[in-house]
């Protein structure tokens, strides 16, 4: 049965419909060996805090998993997204280009009644 509200956009998951969430995961799926939380904030442009809080959401909901490794100096957090969360976020992103191709078909199915409108003006 299909939606009564075809704008509910029921694809797009919360978790993800945010800039630093989107911006971060995009990162991990292209880096699937992982980042360190140092290469993920300057990839990102976000704050020690900023990175934190959204790791934090999406650690919580097993999205991406954090491991701190222990080396000569300081330990070094890794970020990595798992494997349910990659399956999420692709469906996340389908869902997205599902949008702009519903937005783009319906501006091009609309331009001739627009051009209709100006003519007969």
């Amino acid at each position: 049965m299909k939606s009564q509200a075809p704008f509910a956009y029921d694809g797009l998951e919360r978790i993800f419909h945010e800039r630093g969430r989107l911006a971060v995961c995009s990162c991990l799926i292209a880096k699937p060996e992982g980042m360190s939380f140092t290469a993920l904030q300057d990839a990102c442009a976000l704050t020690d805090g900023n990175l934190n809080r959204h790791l934090h959401a999406l650690s919580e909901t097993a999205v991406v998993s954090l491991e701190r490794v222990r080396g000569s100096g300081r330990p070094t957090t890794i970020v990595k997204i798992t494997e349910v969360g990659r399956a999420r976020f692709l469906a996340y992103i389908d869902a997205l280009e599902a949008i702009v191709r519903a937005v783009h078909d319906g501006e091009r199915s609309a331009e001739p009644n627009a051009l209709r409108l100006a003519t007969s003006s």
